[in-house]
Order: C-alpha cells, then sequence, then structure tokens
C-alpha cells in the first residue's frame, strides 16, 4: 500500500494505492479545501482518516511542485534531499513550503515509513534550450534562472492518456498552465523560473511585464508586497476584485457583474493566445486535452474553445480528469520495480 499527498496551493489531496509502471489501483481518497494551520488539518482531519490504513503503508509518496536542476526523476527522500529542497522553496512560495511541511509531518506520524518525492518540474527536464533559455545576462543564467515549467505530473499524466505526435495539455485549475507535448515528450510550457508565469490563475497574476513590476518597485512597493500581491491578489481576484472561483465567477459574469465578466474575458483571451503559441512550437496539434477542475468540468469552456479555435484544423479535443496521485504511484514504481509498495 502506498500512500500519496498532494498539498496543493488551495487544496489537501491524499490516497491509498497500488501501483506498477503502468497503472495504478485506488483504494481510498480524501480531499479538503486548504483551510487554517495545515499542521492542525494534518493532525485532526488526515490522521484520523489514516489511522485505519497505517499498519498497511509500506511507502508514500509526495507531490512536489519545484525540484531546481538536480531532481528530474522520483527521489527517495533522505535528510540531504530535504535540505536541497529547503533550498529551492523560494521559487515555489505556495507549493513547496507545505509540501515539506507536509513529509516532515509524515516522518514524525510514521518514522520509518520510507518516503518519495515526485516532481511536477521533472516532466519539463526535457525541453530543448531554445525553449527553456530566458535572454538574460551570462551570469544570471549561471544562477539557474531559466524556465522550468510546472503542473508534470498531470501534464505527463495526460501525455499517457492520450499518446499522439502532437498534444497540447491544458491543466486549468486554480493554477493554470499548458505543455506543448511532442510523442509524450514536453517541448514547450507556459510557466517558467517559478509557477508565476503563463496563463491567468485563481490568485496569480500570470505573465506580466518585468517593466511593470520594476515601475512599481520604484514607487515604493516592497519586495514582499510585490510577492504578495502576485501570487495572492492578482489573478480572477484581482481582476473580478470578487472571487478567483472560477464557478462563482461564470455565474455573476452571467448576471452582469462587470468586473467577473472582466476577469472571465481576459482568462479566455489569454488561454487562447497561449493555445496558439503552443501550436507554432509544435507545428501544428492533433489533440488538445483540458484538464484540472476547470478545464475537466466547465462544458461552456470546450464549447468556446471549440468555436473561436476553429482555425487550429483538424483537432480532437478531450477532456481528461486529472490525477497527479495515480501518476506519482506509477512513476515511484517505475524508480523502485522491486519495491512491495509497486504492487508486487
Amino acid at each position: 500500500m502506498l500512500l500519496v499527498l498532494n498539498v496543493g496551493s488551495s487544496s489537501l489531496k491524499a490516497a491509498v494505492l497500488t501501483a506498477t509502471a503502468a497503472g495504478a489501483c485506488e483504494h481510498w481518497r480524501a480531499e479538503a479545501n486548504r483551510e487554517g494551520s495545515l499542521a492542525d488539518q494534518l493532525n485532526q482531519w488526515l490522521a484520523p482518516l489514516l489511522k485505519p490504513w497505517q499498519p498497511r503503508l509500506q511507502a508514500a509518496g509526495h507531490r512536489v511542485v519545484h525540484g531546481g536542476e538536480q531532481f528530474t526523476s522520483a527521489t527517495r527522500l533522505t535528510a540531504s534531499v530535504l535540505e536541497q529542497l529547503d533550498a529551492v522553496s523560494a521559487l515555489a512560495p505556495l507549493h513547496n513550503p507545505p509540501a515539506l511541511a507536509a513529509i516532515r509531518w509524515l516522518q514524525a506520524w510514521q518514522p520509518h515509513l520510507p518516503q518519495w518525492a515526485c516532481f511536477d518540474t521533472a516532466f519539463h527536464a526535457s525541453l530543448p534550450p531554445e525553449a527553456s533559455t530566458y535572454a538574460i545576462p551570462a551570469s544570471w543564467r549561471q544562477l539557474g534562472c531559466r524556465r522550468y515549467g510546472f503542473h508534470g505530473l498531470n501534464h505527463q499524466h495526460v501525455a499517457e492518456a492520450v499518446p499522439c505526435q502532437r498534444l497540447i495539455s491544458a491543466h486549468l485549475g486554480a493554477g493554470c498552465s499548458l505543455a506543448a507535448i511532442r510523442d509524450g515528450r514536453s517541448i514547450d510550457t507556459t510557466m517558467g523560473f517559478t509557477p508565476l508565469e503563463g496563463l491567468v490563475m485563481a490568485s496569480r497574476s500570470g505573465s506580466v511585464d518585468p517593466g511593470l513590476l520594476l515601475h512599481l518597485q520604484r514607487q515604493g512597493l516592497s519586495l514582499d508586497e510585490l510577492d504578495q500581491g502576485l501570487n495572492r491578489q492578482s489573478g480572477l481576484l484581482g481582476l473580478s476584485e470578487l472571487s478567483g472561483d472560477w464557478r462563482q465567477l461564470r455565474a455573476a459574469a452571467r448576471a452582469g457583474h462587470r468586473g467577473a465578466q472582466l476577469a472571465v474575458a481576459v482568462f479566455l483571451h489569454r488561454l487562447r493566445r497561449e493555445i496558439g503559441a503552443m501550436a507554432a512550437s509544435l507545428g501544428g496539434v492533433d489533440q488538445i486535452a483540458l484538464s484540472g477542475g476547470i478545464g475537466s468540468h466547465d462544458d461552456q469552456l470546450l464549447e468556446e474553445l471549440q468555436t473561436s479555435m476553429g482555425w487550429l484544423g483538424s483537432v480532437g479535443w478531450k477532456r481528461i480528469p486529472a490525477d497527479e496521485e495515480g501518476m506519482i504511484a506509477r512513476l515511484i514504481s517505475r524508480a523502485d520495480p522491486a519495491s512491495d509498495a509497486a504492487g508486487g
């Protein structure tokens, strides 16, 4: 039995699975919105739910958003690995710190349980230099400043669910990104050095002119204020001044709320533009797969995109439920096929 913990920016997911390299069988799953103290939520909500499974657990896997340059595959967690992951936490401030907190919580809850980390950046390690390199001074690039890409666990799941030569995977939820996938390998993506770049998200800005940030800093905004504004007060929330929840904004837009209408319009404009960019990187598209909480549930979005993106030609459209937990279990099985936790 393999326990998988997926601590997201807005949710906490847990699953118990058995897995092989090719597939995973789910035995139990639970999900909650991230509210209040993560430690309290783990102790008061998750621990009692896991107690019946505790004697049967043989390993644990975690989604870790940013692995930096050094972690490009499923990795057994050690004190040294955790120290290296602490060092890159600032690059994914909404995700890495709580994931590492969950890892350390599980170490205390079940000290002898082997733990693994699987990285959202790993799938994008195949980006070619022309896609991963920023046009910045060489001295900055030598510091590791490059495009990493994120949501790789779900993009890889989508790639395996929709095998084709030219695929655009659209992960649309609280965080949003696209991946251009050729023959199962990521060749371009919309997120960059951090999960801030690219599409409009629930509370994250997506791409903005770097000069705008320099201007705001010269106007007196501190780095902390810029960080808070870009990560937590922008995106759909900042545009609408109402909510970052897509379903609430859809309803409010239909009711005439101008902020909600603007948020939906900007979101769709940026999404269409970036789909076009991914199509250019691929040299055409065979399939476009929508995933994530928005992508796999909003019927209207699928219709809008099919209508507005007809110029792409003969393209198949699919909706694929996200399964980061199953992908984590499969990756751990591939990394350690002899492990009992892999279903052997």
